[in-house]
Protein backbone atom coordinates (compact mmCIF):
# COMPACT_ATOMS: atom_id res chain seq x y z
CA UNK A 1 0.00 0.00 0.00
CA UNK A 2 2.73 2.39 0.87
CA UNK A 3 4.56 1.78 -2.49
CA UNK A 4 1.35 1.96 -4.04
CA UNK A 5 0.60 6.28 -2.19
CA UNK A 6 4.39 6.82 -3.13
CA UNK A 7 3.82 5.60 -6.96
CA UNK A 8 0.40 7.32 -7.46
CA UNK A 9 1.34 10.37 -5.79
CA UNK A 10 4.19 10.81 -8.31
CA UNK A 11 1.73 10.51 -11.28
CA UNK A 12 -0.78 12.54 -9.55
CA UNK A 13 1.97 15.31 -9.31
CA UNK A 14 2.81 15.03 -13.16
CA UNK A 15 -0.69 15.27 -13.86
CA UNK A 16 -1.64 18.29 -11.79
CA UNK A 17 1.73 19.67 -13.52
CA UNK A 18 0.32 19.24 -17.21
CA UNK A 19 -2.92 20.56 -15.94
CA UNK A 20 -1.35 23.60 -14.90
CA UNK A 21 0.08 24.02 -18.00
CA UNK A 22 -2.68 23.80 -19.91
CA UNK A 23 -5.10 26.16 -17.67
CA UNK A 24 -2.29 28.80 -17.48
CA UNK A 25 -1.53 28.83 -20.94
CA UNK A 26 -5.24 28.56 -21.98
CA UNK A 27 -6.43 31.43 -20.28
CA UNK A 28 -3.00 33.30 -20.90
CA UNK A 29 -2.77 33.37 -24.32
CA UNK A 30 -6.90 34.08 -24.78
CA UNK A 31 -6.75 37.59 -26.26
CA UNK A 32 -7.94 40.33 -23.68
CA UNK A 33 -8.20 40.63 -19.42
CA UNK A 34 -9.92 42.15 -16.93
CA UNK A 35 -7.65 45.29 -17.31
CA UNK A 36 -8.00 45.35 -20.92
CA UNK A 37 -11.73 45.41 -20.88
CA UNK A 38 -12.45 47.96 -18.25
CA UNK A 39 -13.03 50.85 -20.16
CA UNK A 40 -13.00 53.31 -17.02
CA UNK A 41 -9.12 52.64 -16.47
CA UNK A 42 -7.20 55.34 -18.84
CA UNK A 43 -4.15 53.73 -20.96
CA UNK A 44 -2.02 54.91 -17.98
CA UNK A 45 -4.01 53.23 -15.07
CA UNK A 46 -4.00 49.91 -17.10
CA UNK A 47 -0.41 50.24 -17.74
CA UNK A 48 0.31 50.00 -13.38
CA UNK A 49 -2.02 47.58 -12.81
CA UNK A 50 -0.92 45.32 -15.47
CA UNK A 51 3.12 46.38 -13.86
CA UNK A 52 1.30 46.03 -10.17
CA UNK A 53 -0.17 42.61 -11.02
CA UNK A 54 3.24 40.90 -13.13
CA UNK A 55 0.62 41.24 -16.35
CA UNK A 56 3.58 42.90 -18.30
CA UNK A 57 6.15 39.93 -17.63
CA UNK A 58 7.04 37.15 -20.06
CA UNK A 59 4.42 34.32 -19.91
CA UNK A 60 6.58 31.98 -18.79
CA UNK A 61 8.08 34.04 -15.46
CA UNK A 62 4.08 34.37 -15.07
CA UNK A 63 3.63 30.84 -15.38
CA UNK A 64 6.08 30.19 -12.60
CA UNK A 65 5.36 32.85 -10.28
CA UNK A 66 1.70 31.54 -10.51
CA UNK A 67 3.17 27.61 -9.69
CA UNK A 68 5.22 28.85 -6.91
CA UNK A 69 2.40 30.88 -5.43
CA UNK A 70 0.04 27.70 -5.33
CA UNK A 71 2.49 25.52 -3.34
CA UNK A 72 2.18 28.49 -0.83
CA UNK A 73 -0.92 27.90 -0.53
CA UNK A 74 -1.96 31.39 -2.52
CA UNK A 75 -3.77 31.03 -5.83
CA UNK A 76 -3.83 34.22 -7.08
CA UNK A 77 -5.23 37.59 -6.70
CA UNK A 78 -9.18 38.72 -8.13
CA UNK A 79 -8.78 41.70 -9.82
CA UNK A 80 -12.26 42.18 -9.89
CA UNK A 81 -13.28 41.53 -6.78
CA UNK A 82 -10.35 42.83 -5.08
CA UNK A 83 -9.62 40.09 -2.86
CA UNK A 84 -7.75 37.07 -2.68
CA UNK A 85 -8.80 34.10 -4.62
CA UNK A 86 -8.52 32.00 -1.38
CA UNK A 87 -10.85 34.75 0.62
CA UNK A 88 -13.32 34.25 -2.07
CA UNK A 89 -13.73 30.42 -1.85
CA UNK A 90 -13.57 30.60 1.53
CA UNK A 91 -16.50 33.00 1.11
CA UNK A 92 -18.33 31.32 -1.60
CA UNK A 93 -17.47 27.74 -1.80
CA UNK A 94 -19.03 26.38 1.48
CA UNK A 95 -22.74 27.59 0.23
CA UNK A 96 -21.93 25.67 -2.88
CA UNK A 97 -20.86 22.72 -0.89
CA UNK A 98 -24.02 22.46 1.34
CA UNK A 99 -26.48 22.82 -1.15
CA UNK A 100 -24.46 19.91 -3.57
CA UNK A 101 -23.49 17.61 -0.35
CA UNK A 102 -27.57 17.62 0.75
CA UNK A 103 -28.38 17.18 -3.06
CA UNK A 104 -26.39 14.34 -3.55
CA UNK A 105 -27.19 12.66 -0.09
CA UNK A 106 -30.65 12.85 -1.53
CA UNK A 107 -29.79 11.71 -5.33
CA UNK A 108 -28.19 9.01 -4.23
CA UNK A 109 -30.87 7.26 -1.83
CA UNK A 110 -33.42 7.77 -4.28
CA UNK A 111 -31.49 6.21 -6.86
CA UNK A 112 -30.33 3.30 -4.89
CA UNK A 113 -33.88 2.39 -3.50
CA UNK A 114 -35.87 3.05 -6.79
CA UNK A 115 -32.42 1.06 -9.13
CA UNK A 116 -33.26 -1.91 -6.51
CA UNK A 117 -37.06 -1.86 -7.03
CA UNK A 118 -36.52 -1.44 -10.67
CA UNK A 119 -34.60 -3.92 -10.99
CA UNK A 120 -36.79 -6.38 -8.34
CA UNK A 121 -40.01 -5.80 -10.29
CA UNK A 122 -38.17 -5.54 -14.47
CA UNK A 123 -40.67 -4.81 -16.69
CA UNK A 124 -43.39 -4.43 -14.31
CA UNK A 125 -45.86 -1.10 -14.70
CA UNK A 126 -43.83 0.28 -11.54
CA UNK A 127 -40.40 -0.17 -13.79
CA UNK A 128 -42.00 1.09 -16.69
CA UNK A 129 -43.46 3.88 -15.00
CA UNK A 130 -40.56 4.62 -13.07
CA UNK A 131 -38.29 4.48 -16.27
CA UNK A 132 -40.41 6.85 -18.53
CA UNK A 133 -40.22 9.63 -15.55
CA UNK A 134 -36.40 9.40 -15.26
CA UNK A 135 -35.91 10.00 -19.13
CA UNK A 136 -38.50 12.74 -18.82
CA UNK A 137 -36.58 14.33 -16.10
CA UNK A 138 -33.06 13.83 -18.27
CA UNK A 139 -34.60 15.66 -21.01
CA UNK A 140 -35.99 18.43 -19.76
CA UNK A 141 -33.28 21.48 -19.51
CA UNK A 142 -32.30 22.01 -15.86
CA UNK A 143 -33.06 26.26 -16.14
CA UNK A 144 -37.01 24.96 -17.18
CA UNK A 145 -37.61 22.75 -14.58
CA UNK A 146 -36.18 25.78 -12.41
CA UNK A 147 -38.60 28.56 -13.53
CA UNK A 148 -41.31 25.98 -13.59
CA UNK A 149 -40.52 25.11 -9.81
CA UNK A 150 -40.65 28.75 -8.97
CA UNK A 151 -44.10 29.88 -10.76
CA UNK A 152 -45.57 26.92 -9.38
CA UNK A 153 -44.43 27.07 -5.96
CA UNK A 154 -42.98 30.40 -5.16
CA UNK A 155 -45.54 32.97 -7.16
CA UNK A 156 -48.50 31.00 -7.30
CA UNK A 157 -48.52 28.59 -4.19
CA UNK A 158 -46.17 31.03 -2.43
CA UNK A 159 -45.18 28.25 -0.39
CA UNK A 160 -41.46 28.86 -0.80
CA UNK A 161 -39.06 31.61 -1.54
CA UNK A 162 -37.92 32.26 -5.17
CA UNK A 163 -34.17 31.97 -4.49
CA UNK A 164 -31.32 33.27 -2.71
CA UNK A 165 -29.98 31.81 0.80
CA UNK A 166 -31.38 33.68 3.55
CA UNK A 167 -34.52 35.58 4.15
CA UNK A 168 -33.73 39.08 2.56
CA UNK A 169 -32.58 41.93 5.49
CA UNK A 170 -33.04 38.64 7.90
CA UNK A 171 -30.95 38.76 11.10
CA UNK A 172 -31.65 35.11 12.04
CA UNK A 173 -29.22 33.62 14.12
CA UNK A 174 -28.82 29.58 15.52
CA UNK A 175 -31.98 27.28 14.90
CA UNK A 176 -34.08 30.45 13.41
CA UNK A 177 -31.26 31.11 10.75
CA UNK A 178 -30.71 26.92 9.92
CA UNK A 179 -34.48 26.76 9.71
CA UNK A 180 -34.29 30.02 7.11
CA UNK A 181 -31.62 28.45 4.95
CA UNK A 182 -32.82 25.20 4.84
CA UNK A 183 -36.18 26.82 3.49
CA UNK A 184 -34.55 28.46 0.46
CA UNK A 185 -32.64 25.42 -0.24
CA UNK A 186 -36.06 23.25 -1.11
CA UNK A 187 -36.14 24.46 -4.78
CA UNK A 188 -32.57 24.05 -5.76
CA UNK A 189 -32.03 21.30 -3.53
CA UNK A 190 -35.32 19.41 -5.83
CA UNK A 191 -34.05 20.38 -9.14
CA UNK A 192 -30.83 19.35 -8.74
CA UNK A 193 -32.23 15.70 -7.55
CA UNK A 194 -34.76 15.37 -10.58
CA UNK A 195 -31.55 15.94 -12.77
CA UNK A 196 -28.93 14.02 -11.09
CA UNK A 197 -31.48 10.69 -9.77
CA UNK A 198 -32.04 9.69 -13.47
CA UNK A 199 -28.67 8.51 -14.93
CA UNK A 200 -27.72 7.27 -11.04
CA UNK A 201 -30.86 4.97 -10.92
CA UNK A 202 -30.28 3.54 -14.37
CA UNK A 203 -26.86 2.69 -13.33
CA UNK A 204 -27.88 0.96 -10.38
CA UNK A 205 -30.59 -0.74 -11.97
CA UNK A 206 -28.33 -2.39 -14.71
CA UNK A 207 -25.82 -3.23 -11.72
CA UNK A 208 -28.72 -4.71 -10.09
CA UNK A 209 -29.84 -6.91 -13.05
CA UNK A 210 -26.93 -8.01 -13.55
CA UNK A 211 -26.14 -9.24 -9.43
CA UNK A 212 -29.33 -10.58 -8.83
CA UNK A 213 -28.57 -13.22 -11.40
CA UNK A 214 -25.74 -14.71 -9.47
CA UNK A 215 -25.62 -17.98 -7.84
CA UNK A 216 -24.88 -16.61 -4.12
CA UNK A 217 -28.57 -14.87 -4.46
CA UNK A 218 -29.97 -17.83 -5.58
CA UNK A 219 -28.74 -19.49 -2.90
CA UNK A 220 -29.45 -16.69 0.29
CA UNK A 221 -32.76 -17.45 -1.10
CA UNK A 222 -32.91 -20.85 -0.95
CA UNK A 223 -32.08 -20.35 2.99
CA UNK A 224 -35.15 -18.66 3.57
CA UNK A 225 -33.75 -15.54 4.27
CA UNK A 226 -36.64 -12.76 3.30
CA UNK A 227 -36.64 -11.00 0.02
CA UNK A 228 -35.56 -7.82 1.70
CA UNK A 229 -32.45 -8.80 3.41
CA UNK A 230 -31.36 -10.51 -0.19
CA UNK A 231 -31.94 -7.26 -2.29
CA UNK A 232 -30.15 -4.45 -0.10
CA UNK A 233 -28.11 -7.15 2.35
CA UNK A 234 -26.38 -9.28 -0.58
CA UNK A 235 -27.25 -8.16 -3.47
CA UNK A 236 -26.82 -4.52 -3.07
CA UNK A 237 -23.83 -5.04 -1.69
CA UNK A 238 -22.05 -6.63 -4.75
CA UNK A 239 -23.81 -3.82 -7.10
CA UNK A 240 -22.50 -0.84 -5.44
CA UNK A 241 -18.83 -1.98 -6.35
CA UNK A 242 -19.11 -0.23 -9.91
CA UNK A 243 -20.71 2.93 -8.21
CA UNK A 244 -17.38 3.44 -6.45
CA UNK A 245 -15.94 4.86 -9.72
CA UNK A 246 -18.08 7.55 -9.09
CA UNK A 247 -16.66 8.72 -6.08
CA UNK A 248 -13.91 10.57 -7.53
CA UNK A 249 -16.00 12.53 -9.67
CA UNK A 250 -18.61 13.60 -6.63
CA UNK A 251 -15.81 15.01 -4.59
CA UNK A 252 -14.86 18.00 -7.43
CA UNK A 253 -18.65 18.28 -7.45
CA UNK A 254 -19.16 18.97 -4.03
CA UNK A 255 -17.02 21.60 -4.50
CA UNK A 256 -17.90 22.97 -7.98
CA UNK A 257 -21.15 24.41 -7.30
CA UNK A 258 -23.96 24.29 -9.99
CA UNK A 259 -23.49 26.96 -12.45
CA UNK A 260 -26.87 27.22 -13.65
CA UNK A 261 -28.80 26.59 -10.82
CA UNK A 262 -27.24 28.90 -8.59
CA UNK A 263 -27.79 31.42 -11.56
CA UNK A 264 -31.11 30.58 -11.26
CA UNK A 265 -31.70 30.57 -7.28
CA UNK A 266 -29.64 33.25 -6.93
CA UNK A 267 -27.63 31.01 -4.62
CA UNK A 268 -24.71 32.53 -3.71
CA UNK A 269 -21.98 30.04 -4.30
CA UNK A 270 -18.89 29.90 -5.99
CA UNK A 271 -20.35 29.00 -9.13
CA UNK A 272 -22.10 31.80 -9.34
CA UNK A 273 -19.11 33.60 -9.12
CA UNK A 274 -17.55 31.79 -11.45
CA UNK A 275 -20.06 32.70 -14.23
CA UNK A 276 -19.56 36.30 -13.13
CA UNK A 277 -15.54 35.97 -13.37
CA UNK A 278 -15.88 35.19 -17.24
CA UNK A 279 -18.22 38.08 -18.13
CA UNK A 280 -15.81 40.03 -16.69
CA UNK A 281 -12.38 37.86 -18.05
CA UNK A 282 -11.12 37.86 -14.05
CA UNK A 283 -8.76 35.18 -15.11
CA UNK A 284 -7.00 35.24 -11.77
CA UNK A 285 -10.11 33.72 -10.41
CA UNK A 286 -11.11 31.74 -12.96
CA UNK A 287 -7.54 29.85 -13.25
CA UNK A 288 -6.93 29.49 -9.83
CA UNK A 289 -10.67 27.96 -9.06
CA UNK A 290 -9.97 25.61 -12.56
CA UNK A 291 -6.64 24.45 -10.50
CA UNK A 292 -8.31 23.93 -7.42
CA UNK A 293 -11.08 21.41 -9.21
CA UNK A 294 -8.07 19.56 -10.85
CA UNK A 295 -6.38 18.86 -7.56
CA UNK A 296 -9.90 17.62 -6.55
CA UNK A 297 -10.72 15.57 -9.35
CA UNK A 298 -6.95 13.57 -8.67
CA UNK A 299 -7.79 13.59 -5.09
CA UNK A 300 -11.29 12.09 -5.69
CA UNK A 301 -10.07 9.17 -8.25
CA UNK A 302 -7.19 8.15 -6.02
CA UNK A 303 -9.76 7.84 -3.09
CA UNK A 304 -11.95 5.63 -5.13
CA UNK A 305 -9.02 3.38 -6.09
CA UNK A 306 -8.44 3.00 -2.33
CA UNK A 307 -11.94 2.20 -1.51
CA UNK A 308 -12.20 -0.39 -4.64
CA UNK A 309 -9.60 -2.48 -2.68
CA UNK A 310 -11.25 -1.68 0.30
CA UNK A 311 -14.35 -3.00 -0.23
CA UNK A 312 -12.83 -6.15 -2.75
CA UNK A 313 -10.12 -7.48 -1.51
CA UNK A 314 -9.39 -9.01 -4.80
CA UNK A 315 -8.55 -5.91 -6.61
CA UNK A 316 -5.16 -5.34 -5.93
CA UNK A 317 -3.55 -1.70 -6.00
Amino acid sequence: MRTYLLRRCLYMIMILLGASMLIFFLYSLTPGDYVDNNMNLSEQRKAELREIHGLDRPIIERYINWMANIFKGDFGYSLAQQRSVIDLFQDYIWNSFLLAVVATFFTWFFAVVIGVLTAYKQYSLFDTLVMIGIFAAMSIPSFFIGLFLIKVFAVDLKLLPPGGMITTGSRAVGWEYIKDVLHHMLLPVAVMVMLGVGSLTRYFRSNMLDVIKQDYVRTARAKGLKERSVLFRHALKNAMLPAITLVGFELPGLFGGSIIIEKIFNWPGIGQLYMQSFTVRDYPLLMGFTMFIAILTVIGTLISDILYHTSDPRVRL
